[in-house]
């Protein structure tokens, strides 16, 4: 029973569902802040963008207010027409300038964009995955955790039916023993520690009495004679 519970304790800890879990968790800490950055980078564009526009409107504005004052004849001085006429070059260049730049701002957005819609595609099929798997895992450790009481409950109903001091001893190695203090012999080589028992051990165990306490030489464990242990 114990060596089932100590093998049942090993697969609940070695699950591949385990690794998996965590690989995908680290993967998905590492998206998170490049989502983190991804986000960054859309809120600065789109606060650059509403800059650019900014800075267009006043422009656009005072072009149209000088190309409607040379429209309607009301700038009737040759200098101060000609002024308004070399102002108005300049801020076309100017909004052709501010334009380009808003144009380049757009561009970049939307490519940041793009790029964090992928990571946010790539971060939800990463918590699908999490999900389906933890709930994988989740249920083959409820499943273990049904199959441990069992075992332990049937080791409970064993412990009565030996002796005290035997029960004693056998916790007390077992305690060093990853919770297994007996091993069988068998073809003369203990399956605790797996090492052959030399000549003479074999031969006292061999000329022991049936209710003798047997114990390997190498690792301490109580050995449990079967038609199998070649004595």
């Amino acid at each position: 029973m114990d060596t089932a519970l100590a093998q049942l304790a090993h697969r609940r800890r070695t699950l591949p569902e385990h690794a998996e879990i965590a690989r995908l968790r680290d993967s998905r800490t590492h998206l998170a802040s490049d989502l983190v950055g991804a986000d960054t980078s859309v809120s600065d564009l789109e606060r650059e963008q509403r800059q650019a526009e900014h800075d267009l409107d006043p422009v656009r504005a005072r072009l149209d207010r000088n190309q409607r004052r040379v429209a309607d004849g009301s700038v009737g001085d040759p200098r101060a027409l000609s002024s308004l006429i070399e102002e108005i070059d300049h801020l076309k260049r100017r909004i052709d300038t501010l334009e380009d730049a808003e144009l380049e701002v757009m561009q970049q957005l939307e490519t940041a964009s793009e790029d964090r819609e992928k990571l946010r595609r790539e971060a939800a099929e990463l918590d699908t995955q999490l999900a389906i798997l933890s709930a994988k895992r989740d249920q083959q450790l409820r499943e273990l955790e049904v199959e441990m009481s069992d075992r332990q409950v049937v080791r409970e109903g064993i412990v009565p039916l030996l002796p005290k001091p035997l029960i004693t001893l056998y916790d007390k190695i077992a305690a060093t023993h990853a919770g297994v203090g007996a091993a069988e012999l068998r073809a003369r080589r203990c399956t605790g520690c797996q090492l052959e028992l030399n000549s003479a051990d074999l031969r006292g165990f061999a000329a022991a009495a049936a209710d003798e306490v047997l114990r390997c030489e190498e690792c301490g464990r109580i050995l449990v004679r079967t038609p199998e242990s070649g004595l």
